[in-house]
């Protein structure tokens, strides 16, 4: 807790997990009401490359925050 309070413990990761998920969910819905609603291949090119862009977007934000581990790391050193 002590960590937590003195912001030495990163919450953001566990954070980002989470909303990486929900944005998951958000983008299969979206997909099948594009592809039922307006255009079916539309929808289908959303549900194929939405997760994978998705995923990308996230990494990229887990990796600043591993660099910020490693970094500190060496610091300690």
């Amino acid at each position: 807790m002590n960590e937590f309070l003195k912001f030495q413990k990163m919450i953001a990761p566990i954070v980002i997990q989470i909303l990486f998920w929900i944005s998951i969910v958000a983008n299969v819905i979206f997909a099948f009401v594009t592809m039922f609603g307006t255009s079916f291949w539309l929808g289908l090119g959303i549900l194929i490359l939405g997760p994978i862009i998705i995923r990308l977007y996230f990494e990229l934000l887990i990796v600043i925050f591993k660099i910020y581990e490693t970094l500190k790391e060496i610091k300690d050193k």
